[in-house]
């Protein structure tokens, strides 16, 4: 079977790249799928996380794009172990546009994050006319889609997030919401699927689309992802 390649794309930093990077591959180990997580970031968040995971969950394997030893080629660095069928990369920020085609190249899906802010807005749009324009990633290829990363649903900067979205006609595949759970996986070393305790079920449900997406190409209905799930039950 080939590797599926999962590129998190945003050059603007503190976009949730690192969370969605992390929290995706964890989903990946837990189904079985041997994954692997290239960390392009000198900042080397994913590699920390990696490192604070227990033996009791199913192995991730890192791989490093910073700081390699002078006598290891780039390209053995960067190849996955031969079992791996899941490969999931958290660029860094500040990512030069020259660089854009050899890091997407070959990708099965990019996600780019996006938090409700208009800073991220238009590093957003920017990113997604560098990805059509530069990587020369046809939009009929469903290969690109946006993720709103830690939001809070109901409110006006949300609602007019997602109107900013839709109007991109790039696929809004999914909705984070903002809460600790992600702040308390990535110290533990785990995604919010692996999570005990029963507070991190909202998150689990919320992965639901964006999994269908990446897996299958699915695009939700953005209508769908407006609404808060919690509210709805109480309703």
């Amino acid at each position: 079977m080939d590797v599926r390649k999962v590129v998190i794309l945003n050059p603007k930093g503190g976009s949730g790249k690192t969370t969605l990077a992390t929290n995706l591959v964890a989903y990946y180990a837990l189904q079985g799928l041997l994954p692997a997580l290239l960390d392009m970031d000198s900042q080397g968040s994913s590699t920390r996380w990696i490192g604070k995971r227990s033996a009791e969950w199913p192995r991730v394997h890192g791989l490093k794009g910073f700081g390699l030893p002078s006598n290891v080629t780039r390209s053995f660095a960067l190849r996955p172990p031969p079992e791996t069928r899941r490969l999931v990369v958290d660029t860094p920020a500040g990512l030069p546009r020259d660089e854009l085609r050899e890091i997407t190249r070959d990708a099965h899906r990019i996600l780019v994050p996006v938090m409700p802010s208009d800073i991220d807005i238009h590093a957003a749009t920017r990113c997604i006319a560098d990805l059509l324009l530069v990587a020369k990633i046809p939009r009929p290829d469903n290969r690109i889609a946006v993720v709103a990363n830690r939001v809070k649903p109901n409110t006006l900067v949300f609602r007019s997030l997602m109107r900013f979205l839709t109007s991109l006609q790039i696929p809004v595949v999914g909705v984070l919401r903002d809460t600790q759970n992600y702040v308390r996986a990535f110290e533990a070393g785990v995604g919010v699927h692996e999570m005990k305790g029963g507070t991190q079920g909202r998150d689990v449900e919320q992965w639901e689309t964006l999994l269908a997406w990446i897996e299958e190409g699915q695009v939700p209905v953005p209508e769908s992802l407006w609404s808060d799930p919690e509210e709805s039950r109480s309703a």
